[in-house]
């Protein structure tokens, strides 16, 4: 009689990742998890105690997939590249992995973690992507407002592209979408007196 394979906690992150893929969140369950792995639902019960602490587990290992590698990607580029590169990718992970972008960024996080990760304050009187502020302003002798504001106004655009791509069938094409998201950054950084280098298709093929 052969070993018994032993059921991991990767394993189960993998199955339950790929059946999100597939076919959205509703799909995440213990049964049918234990099902792609061709085990019993112990295994995943005994993991993770909860399906709610299993969902924690897989919203960090989802957001770890399909973001793996952008800092890589960043790192060396001047900042306005790589707020671009950001943008292409975040994007990409809205048109090549719908349901999953929908559980990481869509559905309210008191039904995929528990947990509001702002609280009871509004995100809009957070500061937009903070690290990229930080970096514009290592980089340029600009008022930090204007950055704030610019990179606030291009990160809402972006967003409002990713939704546009999952809601409406993806009849808007990836490409086009990034290109659109790269005309209104380039538009917006110009009008703070940052002019990229790099142009759209040298970026967008280098992903």
């Amino acid at each position: 009689m052969g070993r018994k394979t032993q059921i991991t906690r990767e394993m189960i992150l993998n199955a339950a990742y790929e059946l999100l893929d597939e076919s959205g969140s509703s799909s995440v369950a213990i049964k049918l998890i234990a099902e792609k792995l061709g085990c019993s639902t112990q295994p995943v019960s005994w993991q993770f105690g909860s399906m709610n602490e299993l969902k924690k587990e897989l919203y960090a290992y989802a957001s770890r997939r399909v973001f793996c590698g952008l800092e890589e990607e960043m790192q060396g580029k001047d900042a306005i590249e790589a707020f671009f590169i950001s943008g292409i990718r975040y994007l990409s992970v809205a048109c090549d992995h719908p349901n999953v972008f929908r559980f990481l960024v869509v559905d309210d996080p008191m039904d995929t973690i528990g947990e509001r990760p702002y609280g009871d304050t509004s995100m809009f009187s957070l500061q937009f992507d903070e690290e990229a502020v930080k970096i514009f302003a290592a980089q340029y002798d600009i008022p930090g407002d204007q950055i704030s504001e610019m990179v606030r106004d291009t990160v809402i655009y972006t967003h409002g592209l990713a939704l546009m791509m999952i809601f409406d069938g993806q009849k808007l094409p990836k490409k086009e979408a990034c290109r659109m998201m790269y005309n209104v950054g380039v538009k917006l950084s110009k009008g703070i007196g940052i002019i990229p280098q790099s142009d759209f298709e040298s970026l967008y093929l280098g992903r």
